[in-house]
Order: C-alpha cells, then sequence, then structure tokens
C-alpha cells in the first residue's frame, strides 16, 4: 500500500497524523486514575474521551466534510454532505479505564454512505492498521491483507468479553476454531484486516463510529462485511446504529457463513 500515491492519499496523510497527534494524550491519561461518568448504564466515559474527541474534531473535517462521533452531539446537517468523518476516540472505554491494552483511537471516512477510509491504532499494543479502498491496508507500515484460509481447526475468531460471558459463543465450541476474548470492536476489525484473525462477529448492537473504519480497513484487505441480514452496511444514517456487524477475511468467508447458518438453524 502507498499512502503518499493513490484516489486517498491526502486523506491517508490527514488520519495518520490525526493518530499520531492523540495518542501521547491518550498514554498519558492512561496512567492516571481518572474519575468516570456514565451516559448511560455500561457506557463510562472520561475526560480523556473528551479531549481526545475536541483534537481529533479540530484536525480532520475540512469544509463539506461531516462530523459523527460518539463524544459530540450529534448535528443532522451531516445527512446533507457526501463526505463524513466517522470517529470513535476511545473505543474501548471500559478496557482503557482498567488498563487491559485492548482499546483503540478509530477514524474513518464515509463518502456517499461507504467507509472509504480507515486507522485505527491501539497505543498499548503499538498497533497501527491504516488503509483505503484503491490502495490497500498496512500494519506499522508493513503490507497487509486478511488471512488465507487453513482449516477451522487453524481459524481464530475474535469476541467480546460481555458475549462469551453471556453464553452467546458456546453453540459455536464444536467447529473447533479459537475464540479469543478482546475488546474494542474497532481493534477487533483492524486485526482481521491486518490478517492476524480469521474473523470477528456481534449480534448485539453497535453504533457507526464502532465501526466505520474497521469496515474501510476490512474492505480494503479484501475482506467482506455485512448486517446479520445479509445486506451490506450503509453509513451516515439519521438513526447510527446496527443490530450487529459480521467481518471475515476473504477466503474464510464461505466457512464461517456456512457455521452460521448452522447455528441459527438449531
Amino acid at each position: 500500500m502507498s499512502i503518499e500515491r493513490g484516489p486517498y492519499a491526502a486523506e491517508l496523510a490527514r488520519v495518520l497524523a490525526a493518530l499520531e497527534a492523540v495518542r501521547p494524550l491518550l498514554e498519558r491519561y492512561a496512567a492516571l486514575d481518572l474519575s468516570v461518568d456514565y451516559k448511560r448504564e455500561d457506557h463510562p466515559v472520561t475526560i480523556a474521551d473528551r479531549e481526545a474527541d475536541d483534537l481529533l474534531r479540530e484536525m480532520l473535517p475540512r469544509a463539506g466534510e461531516g462530523w459523527l462521533s460518539e463524544e459530540t452531539a450529534d448535528d443532522e446537517r451531516r445527512l446533507r454532505d457526501r463526505r463524513v468523518w466517522i470517529v470513535d476516540p476511545l473505543d474501548g472505554t471500559k478496557e482503557f479505564i482498567k488498563r487491559i491494552p485492548e482499546w483503540s483511537i478509530s477514524i474513518g471516512l464515509v463518502e456517499d454512505g461507504v467507509p472509504v477510509v480507515g486507522g485505527i491504532l491501539n497505543p498499548p499494543a503499538n498497533s497501527l492498521v491504516l488503509g483505503a479502498i484503491g490502495h490497500g491496508v498496512t500494519k506499522n507500515g508493513a503490507s497487509a491483507r486478511t488471512k488465507p484460509w487453513q482449516g477451522f481447526s487453524a481459524a481464530e475468531v475474535l469476541a467480546s468479553r460481555s458475549e462469551i460471558g453471556r453464553g452467546e459463543w458456546a453453540p459455536f465450541e464444536r467447529f473447533g476454531f479459537r475464540i479469543r476474548p478482546v475488546g474494542s470492536v474497532a481493534y477487533k476489525l483492524a486485526e482481521v484486516a491486518a490478517g492476524t484473525a480469521d474473523a470477528t462477529w456481534t449480534l448485539v448492537p453497535k453504533s457507526e463510529w464502532d465501526v466505520a473504519a474497521g469496515v474501510a480497513l476490512v474492505r480494503a484487505a479484501g475482506g467482506s462485511v455485512r448486517l446479520p441480514d445479509g445486506s451490506a452496511p450503509l453509513f451516515n444514517q439519521r438513526q447510527p446504529r446496527y443490530p450487529g456487524l459480521i467481518a471475515f477475511s476473504a477466503e474464510s468467508s464461505a466457512h464461517f457463513e456456512r457455521a452460521l447458518a448452522e447455528v441459527r438453524a438449531r
């Protein structure tokens, strides 16, 4: 992949600069014991979320570009914009608070409802996945693609700890693939795009800012993403929320689709 050449070179450079700027801010707060507020039950927020959001909003949108973020009051004027930045300044706030190294900064650019540019940085893991349609994907500067299929016994699927704890993944254990608990849905999608894991899915509601960057990355790396009903997710919607999301590497799609269908049929 080349950041310097291609249809989204300028936007990729902007994403990279924004991620590099917000990283030290969040790393500084990660070392502190922060007070925690709750937007609603089980949705914590800290000063780190808010300051990161402010910085990203200063750096990313240009004239004529909309903005949708977890930490900014929604402005429906974005619905008139062809290009919209969809951002989660700190995906995995619960992990961040508990010092579990699985939080991330997620930046996506959507054009006409389709994610075209994505950047996801997990500072504790020193993992930066960057990509765009027409450019491909890199992880820490090295070219990356989705993982080749080597059978269920060698496959790894990334899952939410809370979903595993509720028993939602138990029906899949019989297929023999590894189910690894990981925080931050954005980080999970980045790992699929970079070829570290074969798939990730969640059948509980997610917001556009959770997944916009990750959808761009998985697709740019050759993978596929769909909603639970089989349709492709459209972004910059009036209600920016989905009933779940399913992402596969390019070669694993048919195999995991079969597993999902078998579990649903039981």
